[in-house]
């Protein structure tokens, strides 16, 4: 087993997410190896060096050399290069109501199920129960009939709340480097 010097960068709302997106990056490029592949995916530990970075006056490529000549094996550190930009605006979603004309009606429905399977829906309980013993005869799976109140005809959406970004929102850039396993 060696060591290999990685750098990458990913973006992502916090350093936690733009670190998950880069290691599952690096899963998908170089598969897991078990652990050896010589990139981010095989670091177990991760530090924000950002505060240092910014009080060493260095450029980043000396302060990532730096870094590493000290960087102890299976460590991830982690600069921001881009500070992401949170939306501050009071209200951070929109309503989308969604009207339909004329009365709505609802009527019950007997649904039979097996633990995930819809298996059908009926308006007499005597039919769902002829349903279900004829599956469970047929396949030897068990089923349930529950009783649910569904509209006659027509969607029962009535809103879609969608999320609300900022004009001046973005993501933040980390750059990470370190020694990994190979």
């Amino acid at each position: 087993m060696g060591l290999q010097e990685f750098r990458t960068s990913a973006r992502g709302k916090s350093l936690k997410d733009a670190y998950d997106s880069a290691v599952a990056d690096a899963h998908d490029e170089y598969g897991h190896q078990e652990g050896y592949s010589g990139e981010i995916n095989s670091t177990g530990s991760l530090k924000d060096l950002t505060d240092e970075f910014k009080k060493s006056k260095k450029s980043l490529g000396e302060f990532i050399n730096k870094a590493i000549e000290d960087c102890p094996k299976w460590m991830c550190y982690a600069v921001c290069t881009e500070e992401p930009i949170t939306n501050k605006n009071k209200t951070k979603s929109q309503v989308k109501h969604i009207v339909t004309a004329g009365t709505k009606k609802w009527i019950l429905k007997y649904v039979v199920t097996t633990h995930s399977n819809q298996i059908g829906a009926f308006l007499k309980k005597g039919d769902a129960v002829t349903a279900a013993r004829a599956y469970t005869e047929r396949t030897q799976n068990s089923t349930t009939i529950v009783i649910e109140k569904k509209l006659e005809k027509g969607s029962s959406q009535v809103a879609e709340i969608t999320y609300k970004k900022a004009p001046n929102e973005r993501e933040g850039k980390w750059i990470f480097f370190g020694l990994a396993g190979c």
